[in-house]
């Protein structure tokens, strides 16, 4: 039996939207499990963490991710372009030159980023794939997600169709069969998919977009078998205008219409970005009890928008957080996303104030996003998003937290320490990390892990692949 007890905690944010704080000051965990919270005095046997001045949230939920981009933070061919250029310019241009050993650091340097920002459940969509692949990168992701303990869920991308951007660019971009790849989500939901709702390893169905990556009959009958092994789905979506512009050309309809038309639309679905959506279009997944991961930093950076999750969680829409990939978002970790998320949805708002003589009713929007909703949408809305119960600080839900001590000159001042993690930016270092009642992190430290020795790993990696991508 393995039983912690965390005591003396200054302040405790639940994940909950009913009750978003705790009184208690004292937390127990019992085999994966919390059993108790409140004024609680340690018992025989049990392991106790002084959380003294220390805040705890549940432990982040990411649920869109490109592990393998971890290699190409700040690549300058793609730096100041939108997402377009971008994606011929860094993406596309590089995959072809991974190998088993740079995959394997970008994997591990992007978990561990995330793992320090107090991250415990990981929705990687992973898409690096094309035909007499030389190695399994599904098997290299769960190997270094479970040296770490985290909680894993791998998004099975992929495509049948090429789009005509990448027709000039290196055989690692042809396709594959759509044959192929539903032969490998079976293989991969027969060797890792958990379906319980405890579970540390799950498949999804995630071709890279469902406009440009698949064809229609495929789209449909890729959600069917998906719903017939019990899986869920996932995708990119209305990041830009381009899909606008695409769904109108390419099938007469907008995006979103075009999803449902070939079912992919329901609450087993979830799409990256929606930074596009028409009015339409957040009403009907709202009415479907779909999901978004909301990736701030990386529509920021590319330029393409703010999507208005305070519209979308009034209709319906499931909400959650993801940091997108590396290569279009330099702080991929959920500390990070979490402050963006709060900023840019009151930024948002603001954008849209007009003068009274116009017709205005508001001056900005400060009220647009509380400190409790972006915790809320980055821990419990990716749990349901993924199916998981994690995300919520309270008996009998998973012992997934993170125990944040506030020990930089960022947090002195504070009036309500509760909220430092989020609304003073930067990484707030870990007294404890704790997925599944196991002790990840201890005093800042991952156990196993050299950071010294992982960022040399990670130079190496950088010149090989600059090398290769100039052949």
């Amino acid at each position: 039996m393995s039983q912690l007890l965390i005591q003396h905690c200054a302040a405790i944010l639940t994940g909950d939207k009913q009750q978003p704080r705790s009184s208690a000051r004292d937390i127990r965990l019992r085999d994966g499990l919390i059993v108790e919270m409140g004024e609680l005095d340690a018992v025989a046997d049990e392991t106790v963490i002084d959380a003294r001045d220390c805040v705890v949230y549940p432990g982040w939920v990411n649920t869109h991710h490109h592990l393998f981009q971890s290699l190409l933070k700040g690549e300058p061919q793609g730096l100041n372009l939108s997402l377009g250029g971008w994606l011929a310019a860094t993406p596309y241009r590089f995959r072809g030159a991974f190998d088993e050993q740079t995959f394997r650091i970008a994997a591990r340097v992007g978990l561990v980023e995330l793992v320090r920002s107090g991250c415990t459940t990981i929705a990687d969509h992973h898409y690096l794939y094309w035909p007499d692949m030389p190695f399994d990168g599904a098997e290299i992701l769960f190997d270094e997600a479970d040296k770490l303990g985290v909680r894993f869920v791998l998004c099975r991308g992929g495509a049948t169709q090429s789009r005509g951007l990448e027709s000039d660019l290196p055989t690692a971009l042809r396709p594959e069969s759509f044959d192929s790849m539903m032969t490998d989500v079976d293989r991969l939901v027969a060797r890792y998919h958990q379906p319980q709702d405890s579970a540390m390893r799950r498949i999804v169905m995630a071709p890279t977009t469902t406009l440009h990556s698949t064809t229609p009959q495929e789209l449909r009958e890729s959600a069917r078998l998906a719903r017939q092994l019990d899986i869920r789905l996932h995708s990119h979506l209305s990041e830009t205008v381009d899909y606008l512009d695409a769904a109108r050309a390419k099938f007469g309809m907008t995006p979103l219409q075009f999803c449902a038309e070939h079912d992919w639309i329901g609450d087993d679905v979830w799409f990256a970005h929606l930074v596009k959506l028409l009015p339409e279009e957040i009403a009907m997944l709202g009415a479907a009890g779909s999901g978004i991961a909301h990736c701030p930093q990386s529509n920021a950076r590319l330029g393409s928008g703010i999507a208005d999750l305070v519209a979308m969680e009034h209709a319906g829409v499931k909400i959650s957080i993801g940091v997108d990939g590396a290569a279009s978002n330099e702080a991929a970790d959920m500390q990070s996303e979490a402050h963006a998320a709060w900023q840019l949805q009151r930024a948002r708002k603001g954008m849209l104030a007009q003068p009274r003589y116009a017709g205005g009713t508001f001056e900005g929007g400060g009220d647009a996003a509380r400190i409790e909703d972006v915790v809320r949408w980055g821990t419990s809305g990716g749990a349901q998003v993924l199916g998981l119960n994690t995300g919520r600080l309270a008996p009998g839900m998973a012992a997934d937290m993170a125990i944040y001590r506030l020990d930089d000159p960022r947090y002195f001042g504070l009036h309500d320490p509760a909220i430092g993690p989020v609304a003073s930016g930067g990484r707030a270092s870990l007294k404890a990390l704790i997925c599944a009642g196991k002790l990840l992190v201890q005093d800042d430290v991952i156990a196993g892990v050299d950071l010294a020795e992982l960022g040399r790993d990670a130079a190496q990696a950088v010149k090989t692949l600059q090398q290769r991508a100039a052949v």
